[in-house]
């Protein structure tokens, strides 16, 4: 506690959030239980009547109960099995949807751990921000073990989602991820041959003095050692890890894609709702252009001739940078009840779709073909906000482990370096104790990576996964835009 201070009070109290009050107060659960209207699916009662089947003679009685058993279990689907004419006339009730719906819903259990964890990360690294600009500096920072931890969370379940469409025969969803993964890794090969002179990511220079960090501390070991890798090897490697992130977001891309086309039919009529969509559809190409050096930071900071007044001094456009990234986080969130609505008002689509064809339906797959929507729903705000959270907390670590500093976008310097620093050997005698030669090595290790190189990797990591995930919603969205057109 006397390392950590009030860092340690802050992650306590989130901890205790988590294990005990999340059970009662689930912002995930909130998220979904207000706001949303779902589409029942029809009983075979109303099927019949709507397709002028004769109803059994004790079937009248039993019409309120069956609704209400619909309405609490709408997983299940009453086994008997008839069909009906495509074109009936049905209409579909709504219910506004409940926190007890959610219980048996698919990802579920995936979706508010997800949001709820990251919640407390999110007060955690606040806390520990403020905490840091306003008191001491001179502890470590425990918000990175939480901000690691939201990582791979969203990373295991982007992974757990890419295996369910891995294990599918027939739906085509394998080539799909196999083929984006390889377009990804030809697309990150191009881009990590551009000039840090284009795309300032710093990636060169960070890793050119991860090495020769790396070489001086096993210098002082007394090993001999020319680098871990050559430059060419580790680019390589880290082509490879792009096409996987960018397999992993291809369906929330696609997904993304598809609800902002369906939005922005169901917003006609809205101007100021349809005017955010596409701000936030088209959002992530101003985050995309801050990394690219003619068109951001030289017109900005006044550093190409041609502009030579300043808008931002250098420093405070590293910091502008951030700030950006968390007003795209912001507005997607403020419009996801606008997304996930869409998503819900595919059941309404599906039976349009159904009634415009000839011939006739088994009531057990038009059922199914409404109730699979909603049954879905936690799956899909999964593939909307793992994304975004693991964009955000990515920011939170370039950030920290940057040594950048919040106080820059109003004028403020940067913080000291500290992890840049050499770390020099205690002076203590053979006798001295242990823990002194431990901290020492720790340092020493610490120095290894130092801030240029997370801002070389972070910042490239957080731009690819930016660039992949609008990549593949502009191909969604042209897609099911040609596909509704047609």
């Amino acid at each position: 506690m006397a390392v950590f201070g009030l860092q340690m009070i802050f992650s306590l109290v989130a901890f205790t959030f988590l294990q005990k009050l999340s059970r009662y107060y689930s912002f995930g659960r909130w998220m979904l239980s207000t706001g949303l209207v779902r589409y029942l699916h029809p009983t075979n009662d109303e099927l019949k009547v709507a397709a002028g089947i004769p109803l059994g003679p004790s079937t009248g009685t039993r019409v309120k109960h069956r609704r209400d058993h619909r309405r609490n279990n709408p997983e299940k689907i009453q086994t008997e099995s008839f069909t009906i004419p495509r074109s009936i006339p049905l209409t579909l009730e709504t219910a506004k949807v409940e926190a007890c719906d959610l219980l048996p819903l698919h990802y579920f259990g995936e979706f508010q751990w997800l949001m709820d964890f990251s919640l407390c990360a999110l007060f955690v690294y606040v806390s520990t921000e403020i905490y840091y600009g306003l008191l001491s500096r001179t502890e470590p920072n425990i918000s990175i073990l939480w901000c690691l931890l939201v990582l791979g969370f969203c990373f295991r379940i982007l992974m757990m989602q890419t295996y369910v469409y891995f294990q599918t025969e027939d739906g085509g969803e394998r080539i799909l991820c196999i083929t984006f993964g390889f377009f990804f890794l030809v697309a990150a090969m191009g881009v990590l041959v551009v000039s840090e002179n284009s795309l300032e990511f710093g990636l060169e220079q960070g890793y050119n003095n991860f090495s020769d960090n790396a070489i001086e501390f096993l210098k002082q070991q007394g090993i001999t050692s020319h680098g871990p890798m050559s430059l060419l090897t580790f680019k390589i490697i880290l082509a490879f890890l792009c096409a996987f992130l960018g397999a992993f977001v291809t369906f929330p891309g696609l997904r993304l894609g598809k609800m902002h086309a369906d939005a922005l039919n169901y917003t006609q009529g809205q101007p100021l709702r349809q005017f955010l969509l596409y701000v936030s559809f088209t959002y992530p190409i101003i985050i995309l252009l801050l990394w690219v050096k003619p068109m951001a930071r030289d017109i900005i900071c006044g550093l190409n001739w041609r502009t030579p007044a300043q808008i931002l001094s250098q420093p405070a456009f590293e910091t502008a940078r951030f700030v950006v990234i968390c007003i795209f986080f912001l507005l997607r969130l403020g419009l996801v009840k606008t997304y996930l609505q869409s998503h819900l008002n595919l059941a309404y689509e599906r039976i349009e779709t159904v009634r415009k064809e000839s011939g006739r339906i088994g009531n057990l797959e038009l059922q199914k073909k409404v109730a699979c929507v909603f049954y879905y729903l936690c799956f899909v705000a999964v593939q909307y906000f793992a994304p975004i959270i693991l964009i955000l907390f990515l920011t939170f670590m370039l950030k920290t482990l940057g040594d950048y500093s919040w106080e820059n976008i109003i004028g403020g310097g940067y913080l000291t370096r500290r992890s840049q620093l050499p770390a020099s050997k205690p002076n203590v005698s053979p006798t001295a104790d242990t823990i002194a030669q431990v901290t020492w090595a720790i340092a020493n290790i610490r120095s290894i990576f130092s801030a240029m190189w997370y801002r070389g990797l972070l910042s490239f990591l957080n731009w690819w996964i930016i660039a992949a995930w609008f990549t593949t919603s502009v191909f969604g969205t042209i897609y099911y835009t040609k596909t509704s057109i047609g």
